[in-house]
């Protein structure tokens, strides 16, 4: 599998991400936090079949570029948990009213539940329900790679101080989820640097200190 970053929402710093299978060139964009051309040239140079776009949570500062990609590949199909399906369509929900951005996402296609697998070619994308950030946040296990979104970050974790945020769900999302998952299993999440299921797990101050 090969994957790109993407800052395509410079206000908040989001990662938006490219994972496509070599051999098929299936592929699907993760968290398309804005519209981009650039994306989009991208992905039409390297002649990549977006099979789906999945959003890790519902906030507005993930789900902005719903409408430009689902427009631009309409063979895709637009997928989130069935708890933050909602929040696409309702910028009160989403929060980015509070921004002045007003979001609104066209509906999900693919409302998904911990436990689902999605296949790109040969390769199958593993849909963990990791609560605790939004009560339908999800992150995505496929080929050593884990796109965490607002659950897990380098030595930090998702706010919880927002509607459908919980502090103890989401630890417990880290430790008994993603901390099962290979040390060696690296995790891309929604903002900022990459870095190791491993790494956190000894060195992560807000997971850790329960531990001690």
């Amino acid at each position: 599998m090969n994957y790109k970053v993407y800052n395509l929402l410079a206000e908040f710093n989001t990662n938006a991400y490219l994972l496509w299978d070599e051999v098929s060139l299936e592929a699907v964009i993760i968290d398309p936090a804005n519209e981009s051309k650039i994306l989009k040239k991208e992905i039409l140079k390297l002649k990549l079949n977006i099979k789906y776009i999945i959003n890790t949570h519902g906030h507005g500062d993930h789900i902005g570029g719903n409408a430009f990609f689902v427009k631009s590949f309409p063979k895709s199909k637009l997928c989130i948990h069935k708890e933050d399906a909602l929040m696409l369509l309702y910028p009160e929900l989403n929060l980015s009213m509070y921004w002045d951005s007003g979001v609104v996402s066209p509906a999900s296609e693919i409302q998904l539940a911990g436990g689902d697998v999605l296949k790109l070619g040969e390769n199958e994308l593993k849909i963990i329900h990791t609560p605790g950030h939004t009560e339908g946040g999800i992150s995505i296990y496929v080929d050593n790679l884990v796109f965490a979104g607002d659950t897990l970050f380098a030595r930090g974790i998702g706010r919880t101080d927002l509607p459908g945020g919980n502090y103890d769900t989401l630890i417990n999302s880290i430790r008994e989820k993603l901390f099962k998952l290979p040390k060696n299993t690296i995790v891309l999440p929604g903002h900022g640097s990459e870095t190791t299921i491993g790494l956190e797990m000894a060195e992560n101050p807000f997971v850790n200190f329960q531990t001690h």
